[in-house]
């Protein structure tokens, strides 16, 4: 069955929180689950999932504040790496933001993770020179 990208539903859910544990994406601070929640709220066409069947083999989450688009969460199921999932729900993610007249796509990638690094600078993202700083104002714990 061919992978269909498309945005996140209430059935999704579940399944996206446990790949985003399994792909290392989830941190003790942040709830999967509000941060979901919130997406949705906002831009809920902008919080994709890559199905295969029922099956939920990745996700992409994508902002646009006006200024700039963002990408948060990427993962792919890790049985099913290198088969393309990543690059289409980026491609789709982008080509949903462009849709909506983001002018340029923004990520952050932790630091150490050079496979990450690697995968988007193989599809065209380069490295800018800033500095990212953040401040929590509604805690999840």
């Amino acid at each position: 069955m061919p992978i269909v990208i498309r945005p996140l539903g209430d059935p999704d859910v579940g399944q996206v929180v446990s790949l985003w544990d399994a792909t290392g994406l989830t941190r003790p601070w942040n709830d999967p689950h509000r941060d979901i929640a919130r997406a949705r709220a906002v831009w809920p066409e902008l919080l994709l999932v890559a199905a295969d069947g029922d099956r939920v083999v990745g996700s992409v989450m994508a902002g646009y504040d006006g200024h700039r688009g963002w990408l948060y969460y990427l993962a792919t199921d890790p049985e099913r790496r290198g088969e393309g999932t990543g690059r289409m729900l980026v491609a789709e993610a982008e080509r949903r933001l462009e849709a909506l007249g983001c002018p340029k796509v923004m990520l952050m990638v932790r630091e150490g993770n050079d496979a990450v690094t690697d995968f988007y600078d193989a599809i065209g993202y380069v490295r800018d020179a800033t500095s990212v700083l953040g401040k929590r104002l509604i805690p999840d714990a």
